[in-house]
């Protein structure tokens, strides 16, 4: 049954009825395995619907709306019955799952403790382990409902001793003997509220996940809001820098922000450190004079320079305590106490003492690092970025500045509604912020 109400557009009612007639079939051809689900909130004008309908087909099942009930008004939530079909269980266990990851429900009377399965080897999840999202995540031990901690995709939910908490683990660090969540049953998640458009109420200045340049300076109005009220809170502000920072010329404004209080935690990899330093000492970036826009004489030795000095002294902190780097964003770091993680990897040169080379405790300290945060800006550094994304829960604020659209594109991707990915040049965002902020 289909009942209407006032909010439901004719788009998407076709685009439900299209749906529906396209993955109806199981009462010509029954299927083997079938699961019934329960479907709450903007269905119609967010699109969730259609999302939800196509993820059964594409995954391989067939589908009949059982019922459906549509808000009587554009703020009431619309609710749904859905009886998937499936030619087998481990199929049907995976659309479910799929489901499951966008808010669905199985229906209270079909209600099951979440099924474990013990680790046999060290490292080693049992094979139809329960891979995670960014949304906050319950599962049902014990008829008892117990939130997951530590929230991050795709990873594990290990179930502690006492069968009372249950948190998110990586694959590589399982021990033997602990017990996984495995399947569909007992889970449930909380993504946020999409509403009629598809966006939340976080970053509703953009009309899409990513902003064209023309919407540059209305991203820039409301990012500088929200850095001003999270300082003067007591918040916590994340950026995940690349060196494009510096070749652009924003790491002089970036070193402004840090300066004032509005970044709590730098993150990056060796170059934006040592780019930064190789403008304070000469001012380059990869051996091109930032002023003029020009190649020097002998420039392209000037990053290993820096990189050689600050080993000298040990580390990056010595050496601005030592009066050695005169200004950039590393020295203001030092001086506010601003705590920083240089991740490293295998084209860097040097590296600098501070860079983290073992890949593990680096995205361990990553992790950590994160941890609390209410926003995440990620400006211009791909793998950086992407690797900070995949460690943030659901709740966070991200937004990534790229002069690709790929990489905005590929934030968005992950699945969060509260991700903004702005496509114009790092050095021109910087400078919109810091004047926005009073800074320059």
């Amino acid at each position: 049954m289909i009942t209407r109400g006032s909010s439901v557009s004719l788009w998407a009612a076709n685009g439900l009825i299209r749906s529906y007639n396209e993955g109806m079939s199981p009462a010509n051809n029954p299927s083997p395995a079938s699961r019934t689900v329960h479907l709450q909130g903007h269905l119609l004008d967010s699109g969730l619907m259609n999302e939800i309908l196509d993820l059964v087909s594409e995954g391989g099942g067939t589908f009949e709306v059982a019922d459906f009930a549509a808000g009587r008004t554009r703020d009431d939530l619309s609710a749904a019955v859905l009886r998937v079909h499936a030619p087998n269980t481990a199929i049907l266990e995976d659309i479910v799952s799929r489901l499951i990851d966008r808010g669905a429900r199985i229906p209270p009377t079909e209600e099951s403790d979440a099924r474990l399965a013990t680790v046999e080897k060290d490292g080693v999840a049992p094979d139809d382990f329960y891979s995670t999202t960014i949304f906050r995540t319950e599962v049902r031990v014990g008829s008892h409902w117990i939130p997951v901690q530590k929230q991050r995709m795709d990873v594990m939910v290990v179930i502690g001793t006492g069968m009372g908490t249950a948190e998110c683990r990586l694959m590589r660090d399982l021990r033997s003997g602990e017990q996984v969540i495995c399947g569909v049953d007992g889970i449930r998640t909380f993504p946020p509220e999409r509403a009629a458009g598809g966006t939340t109420d976080e970053f509703a200045f953009m009309a899409s996940s990513v902003s064209s340049e023309r919407r540059v300076e209305t991203a820039v109005e409301e990012i500088s809001r929200d850095l001003a009220r999270i300082r003067d809170e007591g918040g916590k502000v994340v950026v995940v820098a690349g060196p494009v920072v510096v070749h652009t010329g924003g790491a002089p404004y970036l070193a402004l922000m840090v300066r004032e209080g509005y970044v709590q935690m730098l993150l990056g990899g060796n170059a934006i450190a040592a780019h930064d330093i190789e403008l304070s000492l000469y001012g380059t970036s990869l051996g091109v004079n930032l002023e003029r826009g020009q190649p020097v004489h002998e420039g392209h030795k000037h990053h290993l320079k820096a990189i050689n000095m600050v080993r000298g002294y040990g580390s990056i902190a010595q050496a601005v305590q030592a009066g050695a780097v005169p200004s950039g964003v590393m020295r203001e770091c030092v001086l506010k106490g601003v705590p920083f993680v240089l991740a490293g990897s295998i084209r860097d040169d040097g590296p600098l003492p501070d860079t983290l080379m073992d890949l593990v405790e680096a995205q361990r300290q990553y992790q950590e690092a994160i941890r609390g945060a209410d926003l995440i800006i990620m400006l211009s550094s791909m793998l950086h970025s992407i690797g900070t994304g995949n460690m943030t829960p659901s709740g966070v604020k991200l937004v990534c500045v790229d002069i690709n659209p790929a990489v905005v594109t590929k934030l968005a991707d992950r699945g969060s509604l509260e991700s903004v990915g702005i496509v114009t040049d790092v050095g021109l965002f910087l400078r919109l912020i810091a004047g926005r902020l009073g800074l320059v």
